[in-house]
This record gives structure tokens, sequence and C-alpha cells, in this order.
């Protein structure tokens, strides 16, 4: 795994790059802006860019722009951003204009070299990665006419761990039941979220948008 690290806070730069050494990530680049960041993504070509959300000049979103840039220019190279704040509207602006190959995370969790390396590898894997606390903000959001009513309580405990990133083997593990009943209940989050015309990996990225929105 080849990534590179935009973090304009040197001491959190730097421990993050210390974090994936020790875990044998190749870290290929280093970026302190955003023009540097994308920079560096064009002259490496990374698996990953992990990005900060706030970025030099303003510290507003120019971490977020350049990872839209990344994943416009360059969709083979996924991005995980990183916020200190719950700043979900950014996690949902991402995802609907690009529902692979991106993650968010909040920052403190990332220094769980475990967390990170998982989050690394299901990026590299083309999934999305949403970070469970934004999950469980956005989940008490509710419309009118919600997609997700029909679901039942176990479909939606499973949508719910999809959002979180997790594979149909890890939910089988988490609520304790066959691989296979988890794939029954994929397959029918699918059907009641009419995803029935889309690949199965794009189709996970898609109900779990549905799951956010709702």
């Amino acid at each position: 795994m080849r990534v590179v690290v935009a973090e304009d806070a040197m001491i959190t730069r730097e421990g993050l790059v210390r974090l994936l050494g020790e875990a044998d990530v190749d870290v290929v680049g280093e970026a302190q802006d955003a023009a540097t960041l994308l920079h560096k993504v064009t002259a490496t070509r990374p698996d990953v860019a992990i990005v900060d959300i706030r970025m030099p000049p303003t510290h507003t979103d120019e971490g977020l722009v350049a990872a839209r840039t990344i994943r416009a220019t360059h969709p083979d190279v996924a991005v995980l951003i990183l916020s200190s704040y719950i700043e979900p509207r950014y996690a949902m602006a991402l995802l609907e204009e690009h529902p692979e190959r991106v993650g968010y995370l909040l920052k403190d969790r990332v220094f769980d070299i475990a967390v990170l390396v998982d989050a690394l590898r299901r990026l590299g894997e083309g999934e999305s990665v949403v970070d469970p606390t934004i999950v469980t903000q956005l989940l008490g959001r509710r419309r009118a006419a919600n997609p997700l009513d029909d679901l039942t309580a176990r479909e939606r405990e499973v949508l719910e761990l999809l959002a979180e990133g997790l594979s149909n083997h890890a939910i089988a593990e988490r609520i304790v039941v066959a691989e296979r009943t988890v794939e029954a209940h994929v397959k029918q989050i699918f059907h009641k979220l009419d995803l029935t015309a889309s690949p199965d990996s794009h189709r996970r990225v898609l109900a779990v948008l549905a799951y956010l929105r709702g």
C-alpha cells in the first residue's frame, strides 16, 4: 500500500507517517497544503491520499476541494478525508460525487493504527468508509417518505454496518449469524431500495448513501 499524507500540522503529519511506517505502509509523499498534495499525487500515483479537510490558506475546505480533484483526475487513487470535527455534510457531498474509493474518518480515530490500516485496505478494494460517529449522528435524521421505512429492524442493522464499511463476513461475525444470512439481508436491502440494476460493489455504496440520507 502506497500513500501520500496531507496534513498542515507537522506534529500530526509526522505522527501519522511514523504509525504508517510501523504498519509497513509505504508513505511516498507528504504535503502541508493542497497544491503540494496535488503535485505529490500526480508525481507518485499512490494507492490512497490521506487528506486533512482543513488546510492552508483559509483552513476551511481546501482538503475537500483537493480530494474532489484527485478523484476526478486520478480515479485509481482513493481518498481518505480526516476531520477534527463531525461535519457530515462534507462526507455526504464527496460520497455523492464519487461513491467509491472515498473515506471520511475523525482524526482521533486514525491514531488507532488497526482502524487506519483497515480503512486504507477497504478503500484500496474500492469500498467507501464512513466514521461510525457520523453514521450514528445521521441515523437520527428523518425525512417524509423515508425509503428506509420498508426495511425490517434486522435489515436496518445490516445496512448500518454496511455504512461503517464492514464486509458480509464481518457483519455475520458482529451479529452472530451465518454469512449466507447476511447475503440474503443485503439482497433484500438492494431490492427494497430499488438498487437492482447496478453491480453489487456499486450497489453497496448506493445503499450506504440512501442510509445516510435517510
